[in-house]
């Protein structure tokens, strides 16, 4: 068993038998108690409102302009907070993911986004591997 996984089982593990919602419950407590923040962030992919123009026949010029309201993957962030579930109209999984709190750095704008969505950009940090483990999680679980 890899580092991660050990990682996510010492979590979890005891809550083996426990429901879905439970274990993501036992998650956002972890998470809330041990993320450092603020704690800079960005898009591990392209958000659902992009695939469109990223991989669609989107324009480029239309892409441009929507970035300047709406949050994108190659933008950074400021996580501030992160609150048991997201309800947003950026965030794939409303209702279930774990909600972060952000503000773009370049305008500070504020957005909810999905936690299982971001990762933070100092790949050596203790952030970074909270925030990827509860996504390998969340993505491999659901």
């Amino acid at each position: 068993m890899d580092a991660q996984y050990k990682r996510i089982e010492a979590i979890l593990g005891e809550y083996e038998d426990q429901d879905w919602d439970k274990k993501n419950d036992i998650f956002y407590e972890y998470l809330k108690a041990n993320i450092s923040f603020p704690c800079e962030v960005t898009g591990i992919e392209d958000f659902q409102w992009e695939e469109f123009y990223v991989f669609g026949p989107g324009s480029k010029s239309e892409y441009k302009h929507f970035k300047r309201t709406s949050p994108s993957y190659t933008d950074k962030y400021m996580l501030l907070d992160i609150v048991r579930y997201v309800n947003s109209k950026w965030a794939m999984h409303n209702y279930v993911d774990i909600g972060g709190k952000v503000r773009r750095i370049s305008d500070g704008k504020g957005f909810d986004l999905g936690l299982s969505e971001l990762e933070a950009t100092d790949k050596n940090s203790k952030n970074y591997e909270l925030l990827n483990d509860y996504s390998v999680w969340f993505v491999n679980s659901r």
